[in-house]
């Protein structure tokens, strides 16, 4: 039997999803600090607590923004800056290349951009700096020193802090787009040399009005991916 809390907690999970359209609307920093609160009870190995946070919002926000478009939108500058770690394999392989293709069509398919359109696909791509209009800006930082499990842990806290927006109404989108542009962020934030850009996140209410807001993933079967040991 499903209690009313179990219900809660699924609903919010279910509904969690990467909004790419945000509205003006300003998020409270009371609000910003319940969130931030709650997510730091996710789970770390030996409560090491790996995570740092850097909020965005107004002109700070806007300054990082320009920035990085600036140097995305000038194809030699975009050449010299490159990602510190590698987010995706060095050679896809099924499934995962197949669920990479299909979200990506199923993307511009709802914003009607034609395979080949390299200026919309840039643009389309060129709003992640811009974190897709929201409010607030989040970029997460990790000491370098840290290895895989407090990467580990980073992910549950990452995942936290977007279940407990889910909570308030408030939407958001991870982006590890913005790790090509560390040096840049670490200039604007004025970031210490042991601390590496791990994602960008940007949180506030979704603009239901947009097509791109209509796009729901989908999730392979269990039978694909659970294997039940007795």
């Amino acid at each position: 039997m499903t209690t009313d809390r179990q219900r809660l907690v699924d609903e919010t999970i279910d509904s969690r999803r990467s909004v790419r359209a945000f509205l003006p609307t300003p998020v409270p920093r009371e609000t910003l600090e319940e969130i931030l609160r709650i997510a730091s009870r996710a789970p770390s190995g030996t409560n090491v607590q790996p995570w740092k946070v850097y909020v965005l919002t107004g002109n700070a926000k806007d300054q990082l923004s320009q920035k990085i478009l600036a140097a995305y939108n000038d194809p030699e500058e975009a050449q010299t800056h490159t990602e510190e770690y590698p987010y995706y394999p060095a050679k896809w392989v099924s499934p995962y290349i197949d669920r990479r293709r299909k979200v990506g069509l199923d993307l511009y398919g709802l914003l009607d951009i034609k395979k080949g359109d390299a200026a919309r696909m840039h643009a389309q791509h060129g709003r992640n700096y811009t974190f897709f209009d929201a409010p607030v800006g989040l970029i997460f930082t990790i000491d370098r020193i840290m290895q895989q499990g407090s990467w580990f842990d980073y992910g549950m806290f990452v995942q936290t802090i977007m279940l407990a927006a889910r909570a308030r109404g408030l939407d958001t989108c991870p982006q590890a787009a913005f790790t090509q542009f560390h040096r840049i962020i670490g200039e604007q934030l004025n970031l210490p040399e042991n601390e590496m850009v791990v994602c960008g996140m940007a949180l506030g209410y979704a603009d239901e009005s947009k097509p791109e807001n209509k796009l729901r993933t989908e999730r392979a079967p269990l039978e694909e991916w659970v294997r039940f040991c007795d």
